[in-house]
């Protein structure tokens, strides 16, 4: 199951110039995965580098996208998440100009109202990002 690039946007409320995933590549009730081409006029590019801010968007789209392909699987809408926290960001390179990036979230737990997300980020299978996120999603559309 591939969600390409023509069709992501109705996975996720992100809009451009703020898109920073192309495709869901993989996605199962505990994790997804996605791949990002790092382009020239991605709005996160300085000096021909993927700076962190778009990294740490990019694993939050790709949780985004999780659970808009759930709304989807199961006929609902897809909804609005919000960040909630950010929890051990670490950032081992910057993805170049050119570069795919490929990246992974998981599902730790859910409670409260809030999911519990793991994410990673790899480009030519080197660990370049990591995280936790904590993840609201609105009950609205």
């Amino acid at each position: 199951m591939i969600v390409t690039k023509e069709n992501i946007q109705s996975l996720i409320p992100q809009r451009p110039p703020f898109v920073m995933i192309d495709e869901l590549v993989y996605s199962d009730e505990k994790s997804s995965r996605t791949s990002l081409l790092i382009s020239a006029d991605n709005i996160f590019v300085v000096n021909g580098e993927l700076r962190e801010p778009g990294l740490l968007e990019n694993i939050a789209q790709t949780a985004a996208a999780h659970a808009g392909y759930d709304s989807i699987r199961d006929n609902q809408p897809v909804k609005v998440g919000y960040i909630g926290a950010v929890k051990n960001f670490e950032v081992f390179r910057l993805p170049l100009l050119n570069d795919r990036i490929e990246t992974e979230i998981t599902v730790e737990d859910q409670v409260l109202g809030a999911t519990l997300i793991t994410g990673t980020t790899k480009c030519n299978d080197e660990l370049v990002a990591r995280c936790e996120m904590k993840i609201f999603i609105s009950q609205f559309k």
